[in-house]
């Protein structure tokens, strides 16, 4: 075999596989040969006498860019077909108004602020944004801030040196570098420390930020798209969340709708996830009979989008005939038409006016997910007007 220099071999590793990693390490340096290399497909160049560590560091940062690379085109050929804002599936006037802002705003580089309960479709929309942004061909990083305890997630975005902390005996790249001119996507977001807080205020306003353990300041360029399922403004109120940060989010604040705040997708939701499971699992369903459509739009849908999922995924598994039937269904959405509304008015004689507003206050409650402010106004009172009625009644 003819001997090769560095440069040659990779250009011959990379005729052979041009998607295969490569670090270049030669003691013969130079700006040009360091160019030619990067030119030619190197992911990175090294200059002996090598320091092992940064050789470990560079593999890993290697091997995560190649782990994202995959991940992010599997994610983007999935993108491709279904998350164009044209054909995310909603056709209600509160998702075409959602929509109409997230057009507006994906091509720019401003930072996203989406609210809503639980399995409102948060990731999603984050997804569809980065695909539709100028960054759509760069990395898409996602982070669950509920996930880890504080010293974890801030390691987890931020990386950490060698000897940072008991257990950290490697340097290790955090979501911030992996990220880098891409974007950031940090869920639940409001479940995160002050003190993290302040950390991603610093990347927000100077992006720059440290490792934990380490002193030398790192240059970051992502794009920021948060999400959470609690009222920010009421966390800023309780002392919960940074005040400067809330405003620093919240540039362009999308607020998702809850399931039962718009029922006229349930339809098209449901057959939209009946033909996925169908196919997924090689069954001939033809759709839904008028019985179980009236139970699913009847059912309130505190699990939102992703209950629906759930539930249509069940009933594909279960259905025995080529509509799905109510029999399919789960016994809570089915005791949706066997609760007449007498028993419910019925229920209320022989008991306190206290106790009834109590389990009026509670039930609300539960169907908005502990949303004060959205509770406060389906029950015609005003947030703190609420507070009272909780503190009152011993709900709080």
């Amino acid at each position: 075999m003819k001997k090769m220099d560095g440069i040659e071999a990779l250009a011959a590793i990379k005729e052979i596989s041009p998607s295969i990693p490569v670090i270049i390490m030669t003691a013969y340096a130079s700006v040009k040969t360091a160019v030619k290399g990067l030119k030619l497909g190197a992911f990175d160049y090294m200059v002996k006498p090598l320091d092992m560590d940064e050789v470990l560091l560079n593999i890993e940062k290697t091997l995560n860019f190649q782990q994202l690379k995959v991940e992010n085109k599997v994610l983007k050929e999935r993108l491709n077909l279904e998350f164009d804002f044209s054909s995310i599936i909603g056709k209600s006037k509160k998702m075409k108004e959602v929509f109409e802002v997230l057009v507006m705003a994906a091509p720019s580089d401003a930072t996203i602020l989406i609210l809503g309960e639980s399995g409102t479709g948060k990731e999603l929309i984050a997804n569809a944004v980065h695909q539709n942004s100028l960054r759509k061909d760069k990395v898409f990083v996602k982070v669950n801030c509920a996930a880890l305890a504080e010293n974890l997630l801030e390691s987890e975005l931020f990386g950490h040196e060698k000897g940072a902390f008991t257990g950290a005996v490697t340097r290790r790249l955090g979501r911030f570098e992996q990220a880098d001119g891409g974007t950031l996507f940090l869920d639940e977001i409001g479940d995160m420390s002050l003190a993290t807080q302040a950390k991603i205020l610093r990347v927000l306003q100077e992006g720059e930020f440290e490792r934990l353990g380490g002193e030398k300041t790192i240059r970051t360029d992502v794009r920021i798209i948060a999400a959470t399922n609690k009222n920010l403004e009421e966390e800023v109120e309780n002392g919960n969340f940074r005040k400067d940060l809330y405003f620093r989010l919240s540039v362009v604040p999308v607020q998702l709708p809850a399931l039962r705040e718009r029922k006229e997708d349930i339809p098209v939701l449901a057959e939209y996830f009946l033909k996925k499971y169908a196919e997924k699992n090689n069954r001939l369903l033809r759709g839904f009979t008028p019985q179980s459509m009236d139970l699913l739009m009847r059912y309130h849908w505190p699990g939102n989008v992703r209950e629906l999922e759930n539930i249509v995924e069940r009933a594909v598994i279960l259905s025995r005939e080529e509509y799905i039937t109510p029999e399919a269904l789960p016994m809570n959405i089915r005791q949706t038409l066997e609760k007449p509304q007498q028993q419910e008015t019925d229920s209320f004689v022989g008991r306190s006016i206290k106790d009834v507003e109590r389990d009026l206050i509670k039930k609300t409650l539960e169907q908005t997910g502990h949303n004060i402010t959205r509770s406060a106004e389906i029950l015609g009172l005003t947030r703190r007007g609420l507070q009272y009625k909780l503190k009152e009644l011993g709900l709080k």
